[in-house]
């Protein structure tokens, strides 16, 4: 029997992203058609989701005006959009301006989103009535809140990054039509402010984070940003379940974007994507490997770290090829590293998905050193290519790469390279340690084939929300 469930979050692939979040509310409901859940996502309709128009199902009363709720079916997806332009018709991105400053009204936006939610579990749209609420991030964590009030289905949250936790000042209980009672340190007020995440944590009958190793370092004061007292309460409730990656979008034997195609079986292609990405980035052939960055440049994600320990390997004879974008600073610190290093480093700072697969099957290897990271997609994605991953220990890039040390290498394990997060030192000694097994080209060509053979899809994954909205409903 099919179990009807909402997904609610402020963003979806392919039509808005800024980062993982999108890719896991754009491919995870696809992932549980094949465990009998029918999955709707509720999501702002934002400029660019206007051309899929929609058939009005209902209206609604939220927080900060009157709107309306469409349905559309686009992307393999069935949608649901609401349809309020004082909130979201406008330009720049769905949580800064052109400036990329916050927008000012973003509690209400957000908050009239988790509304929305609400009144969907509770009945709003005719003909269909979710079982169970799973509600993504900050964005959406008044959604359980609400779903309390009104006497909902229970709700999910899911922790996609909790460094990011809809903080406002108390100002906006009444406009949120928030239970002021509640404003408390066993509600949701959080040093003062409202807090968004907070409320879900609590609200929430389960809670989950995307990768097990996650859910245990959000139970620890250096991780859980201040909440990791809430989730120790919630140590029964919560859980860690791995994103995955869409495996016919990231497809090296079906990738429309490469130059040449291949498989763990023929892998010959690859050395052809390698030739024409050198050729791209204006990169010099050498026979030290090319190590490539796919990622936004920030302190969280480590690239201090690497700009400190790169040299080392340049002198050892290694490339890069860095695409993203990020704090100014390390924009500008790339571009140096490029300026002094011609022929054997070029970044691009800009966003090309294209270009990110294109990079995913020419590199050798990919370099992840997050100080913290709550799953990571882009590793997934080296390993469906057959692109060696040097990633920190920490969260699910622990969780997913197995690390190539010498008892893995003496009983034929190991994915890729794991080192101490946080530490420039250890990042150079994983970049020496993959350097070192580059040169020996039979192991190196059977480490790839192992990782071109782990699991990365949704499938384990989308079981496991599956038994958990079953467990609920």
């Amino acid at each position: 029997m099919s179990l009807a469930v909402l997904s609610v979050a402020s963003e979806a692939a392919p039509f808005v992203k800024t980062g993982g979040l999108a890719d896991v509310a754009g491919a995870l409901p696809k992932a549980l058609a094949a465990e009998g859940v029918e999955m709707r996502t509720l999501l702002p309709r934002y400029p660019a989701l206007a051309p899929l128009g929609g058939e009005e199902v209902a209206a609604l009363d939220l927080p900060g005006g009157r709107a309306r709720l469409l349905a559309a079916e686009a992307e393999g997806l069935s949608l649901l959009l609401l349809d309020a332009p004082h909130l979201y018709d406008r330009p720049g991105g769905p949580y800064v301006d052109g400036g990329g400053r916050d927008w000012g009204d973003n509690a209400l936006r957000f908050g009239a989103l988790a509304k929305a939610a609400a009144l969907i579990g509770a009945g709003a749209v005719s003909g269909w009535r979710p079982s169970v609420v799973h509600a993504h991030d900050w964005q959406a964590g008044l959604a359980p809140t609400f779903l309390r009030a009104l006497g909902g289905p229970p709700a999910v949250l899911t922790i996609h990054n909790i460094a990011f936790q809809g903080r406002f000042g108390p100002h906006v209980i009444g406009p949120l039509g928030l239970p002021p009672e509640r404003f408390a340190r066993e509600g949701y007020e959080f040093w003062g402010d409202v807090s968004f995440l907070k409320a879900g944590l609590i609200d929430a009958a389960k809670v989950t984070t995307v990768s097990p190793s996650y859910a245990r370092e959000l139970t620890e004061p250096g991780f859980g940003e201040g909440l990791d007292g809430v989730i120790r309460a919630r140590l029964p409730d919560l859980s860690g379940v791995l994103n995955g990656i869409d495996e016919e979008a990231w497809n090296p034997e079906t990738d429309l974007a490469l130059p040449a195609r291949y498989s763990a079986a023929a892998p010959a292609g690859k050395a052809a994507c390698k030739a024409a990405l050198e050729a791209e980035f204006g990169l010099e052939p050498g026979p030290g490997p090319l190590f490539a960055v796919i990622s936004r440049l920030t302190g969280q994600k480590g690239f201090d770290l690497l700009l400190s320990a790169f040299p080392a390997a340049l002198a050892r004879g290694a490339r890069l090829a860095l695409i993203g974008t990020g704090e100014p600073w390390l924009e500008q610190a790339f571009r140096d590293l490029a300026s002094r290093n011609p022929g054997r480093v070029s970044a691009r700072i800009a966003f090309d998905e294209a270009l990110s697969h294109r990079m995913q099957a020419g590199a050798d290897a990919l370099i992840v050193p997050s100080r913290f990271e709550p799953c990571g997609l882009t590793q997934l994605c080296a390993l469906r290519y057959g692109t060696l991953p040097v990633v920190a220990r920490t969260g699910g890039l622990a969780d997913t790469v197995v690390d190539l040390n010498h008892a893995a290498l003496a009983t034929g394990a190991g994915t890729g390279f794991q080192f101490t997060p946080g530490s420039a030192p250890a990042l150079s000694a994983a970049l020496d340690r993959a350097m070192d097994l580059f040169a020996d080209r039979a192991a190196w060509r059977a480490a790839m084939r192992r990782a071109m053979k782990q699991p990365v899809g949704w499938g384990a994954s989308a079981r496991a929300y599956a038994a958990l909205y079953r467990s609920l409903a």
